[in-house]
This record gives C-alpha cells, structure tokens and sequence, in this order.
C-alpha cells in the first residue's frame, strides 16, 4: 500500500519527458536549430507529428485537429514533404536513422496510401539503417488496409489509444470505441507482425470509480498488450478548450485518483507486468522492460524509451527536437506551418538553449524518473536538502552520503522529488498536471 500525503502532492509538476520542459520554451531562430542539426553524428531518431483525427477527443491535449477537409490535410503532406528534403539535405552524412516514430493526432488519419508514400519518402532522403518503427493508431478509424501497410513498412511497435472500456466513460470523454473494435484491431495488428503493442489506458476520468478501471484493466489482461501506459487525465480546461465539455464535478477527487493509481500498480504487476517508472508497465520479454532492468531506461517526448540516441529529430507542425545542446518545437499553428515549410524554411519557432548546468539536471531528473536513483553530490546544498527532508522522515526516500533513492513506497512521488531539482519551475497550478 502506497501512504497518501496530500500536502507533498499538492502542487502540479511537469511529466518531464524533457528539461528544461516545453513550459519554459521562448523564441528560437532557425538558425540555432540548424547548427545544433549540423553538429549531429552517429545514431538519431526521427519523430513525425500528424496533427490530425477524424474525431477528436473532450480528453485530449495533443496538437491535432479534425481531418475531414481532404485538401487541408494533403498540403499539410505536401510540406511535410518538404520540410523533410530540407532537413534530410541539413543533416550530416555520417547521421543514421536508427529509430522512426510516428504520432499525433492519430497517424492513420492519412490514407495508407499517403502512409507509404510518407515511408518512401523518409526511405530516399535519410541514411536509414535497420530502423525500429513505432506508431500510434486510434482503434475507430483502423482498418485491414491500414494493418497491411504497417506489415509491409516492418511496423513491430504500435501504440492502441485505447483509455477506458466503459461505455460511460467513454461517452463522457467523447471516444466512444466497443470491446470488439479493439480485439479486432489487436488481431490485425498481431497478424500483421507487430510484436510490442502498446495500450493507453487512463484514469480520473468524469464518472469513472474504482470498479470501472479494474475491469478496464482485466479485459485489457485479457487481450495482452506487452505494455500498457496509465495515464491520469490532466484536467487543464483554461489550456485546452476542448476538455470544457467536461464538468470538473463528475471527475474523480484527489485521493480517488491516488487510489485508483495504487489499483493499477497493484493489479498490473501482479499479472506478471514490470513496473516501468510510476505510471508504465511492460511484460518482462518487452524492450521496454528489458531496458529498465539493465539500467538503459531514457525518458524522451515519447515518454519512457530504450532509444538511446542522444538525438531526436522532430518533423511536422508542433514536433520537437532534442539535441545535447538544445531544444526547438516546429510551429504550431498547422497553416503558419505549411506556409513555411511548403517555402523550404525551417519552421522551428519555439525552444532552449540547455546550458552544461541543465545537463547535470536533467541526468538528475532522467535517473529519478528512469532508475528510481540518482547520484546528487552536486546539488547537494541547504535548499535541496530542506526540501528532500520532509521525503526522507517520511521513508519515502533515502539519501546515503550522495545517492538519492526513491523507495517503493515513494513511487508515486518520483516526479515531485524529481522536481526539486528543477530551477525553473513556477509554482503555479495553471501550467502542469497532477503529479497523481
């Protein structure tokens, strides 16, 4: 049982899939982005966002849009198509792509079609190495076509953004999806080789209770997905103006979210699932688990990973990039984007510059969140010890002489121990999500 201590879980933190995080992003030329592409070598990912779906979701707060206008989407391919020529022609002869993921939105809001022609084109402009692919699919608008295109591709990694099996939940958060369309996206996913499948699965969502997740759960188990993400819905209607359609009062309090976070971890590994950092789950045979198991777990914009590129190149309107030296997002208005891309101009408009004491932060935070350790002679000063204190007392970690360790009681409180070690935090409640 996991001890609830509401004060330490009272102010919201970052997912920190970056650090500094995208909250602290200011104006950046595309020049900066340019030599730190410039400067890339060995081994990089590449990450390419399509902001759209054909329905979009009360929940969401990804950067997407509706794709029923076919022109809006074809010019948004058309620059997509040139923003890859220009950065294929910026990169460095010695870069490889190793790994290729494709997100959003929903990827197979495109045609396959437009999905193959996409592959082809990353195919000829990149040095493309035996690539692991990834993607993420929205069960209601998969079909066969889509599945043997993932086959032909050589897609193993696929993400179904499943959230919740309960037809209540599912009409409040606007994603209503029946049990047989997911078993039936499973077995088209399976037949066509993808061997680490993925299912999202959330939490504190409007009218949801504790029984409605645990049989989300068992049929989730029974269908076996090789990982499963659990998300707690973050409810930030003053960002996102979708999620005003829901009301605040039909969503779960603070200590039923903790609860129900406490019921996924307990029911979860006891069916033979590994916990992967706080709110992850992968069976022991995935990637995933096996690189946490040897310490190799990275935490990127993806979330957990075991890519261990120190370079991510994104494309696309909003996408981000991750170099040693620098952050930088893509415009992410899609028109603004396709004007610049479609004139052969970087988009980058967004970012930062990490200085070597970010780096020394950011390793600190990554190992918190990824190992459930770090080494913090460092940082080690009156200020952080103070604010570790009331986690020590509370055996929810440990410090010996320098080694920080979160215990298994603390898990849930990983992110807001990481976050100490963040100077650039605000304390606002407006910016993040609950930390459970």
């Amino acid at each position: 049982m996991w001890p609830y201590h509401p004060d330490l879980l009272a102010t919201p933190v970052p997912r920190y899939t970056s650090y500094p995080t995208a909250a602290e992003f200011g104006r950046l030329s595309a020049t900066q982005y340019e030599e730190a592409m410039g400067n890339a070598s060995g081994a990089v990912s590449l990450y390419i966002h399509i902001p759209f779906c054909e329905k979009i979701c009360y929940y969401c707060g990804c950067n997407t849009g509706k794709s029923g206008k076919r022109q809006r989407l074809e010019s948004y391919l058309d620059a997509l198509a040139c923003e890859i020529d220009l950065v294929s022609d910026i990169l460095p002869s010695d870069a490889h792509v190793r790994r290729i993921a494709f997100g959003g939105g929903s990827p197979n809001a495109i045609s396959p079609r437009e999905f193959l022609a996409l592959v082809d084109r990353l195919t000829a402009r990149f040095k493309i190495n035996d690539p692991t692919f990834s993607i993420e699919l929205d069960p209601r608008t998969f079909s066969a076509d889509w599945a043997q295109a993932i086959g032909s591709v050589g897609i193993e990694r696929a993400s179904l953004g499943v959230q919740t099996f309960a037809p209540h939940c599912q009409e409040a958060i606007g994603r209503v999806q029946p049990e047989s369309l997911i078993e039936r996206s499973v077995e088209l996913l399976r037949e066509n080789g993808v061997t680490s499948l993925n299912f999202d699965l959330m939490y504190g969502l409007p009218h949801q209770s504790q029984n409605d997740l645990h049989d989300s759960f068992q049929r989730t188990i029974a269908m076996g997905p090789d990982r499963i993400a659990l998300f707690g819905y973050a409810h930030v209607p003053h960002l996102i103006a979708r999620q005003r359609v829901i009301e605040g009062n039909a969503l779960p309090g603070l200590e039923e979210r903790f609860a129900m976070a406490m019921l996924g971890h307990a029911c979860l590994t006891e069916h033979g699932y590994r916990s992967i950092g706080f709110d992850h789950f992968a069976k022991p045979s995935d990637p995933l688990a096996q690189a946490s198991a040897t310490g190799k777990l990275r935490r990127n914009f993806q979330g957990f990973t075991d890519d261990q590129s120190p370079v991510l190149i994104g494309l696309g309107s909003s996408a981000v990039s991750s170099f040693p030296t620098l952050l930088a997002q893509n415009e992410k208005n899609s028109g603004r984007y396709r004007m610049q891309a479609s004139q052969s101009r970087l988009t980058t408009a967004l970012g930062i510059a990490r200085t070597n004491y970010d780096g020394v932060r950011a390793k600190i935070i990554e190992a918190l969140l990824c190992r459930g350790s770090a080494r913090i002679a460092r940082m080690l000063d009156e200020p952080v010890l103070d604010a570790l204190r009331p986690f020590i007392e509370l055996e929810l970690a440990t410090l010996d002489n320098d080694e920080l360790s979160i215990t298994a009681s603390g898990l849930p409180y990983a992110r807001v121990i990481a976050a100490l070690f963040d100077t650039y935090r605000p304390q606002s409640v407006r910016r993040f999500s609950s930390a459970v």
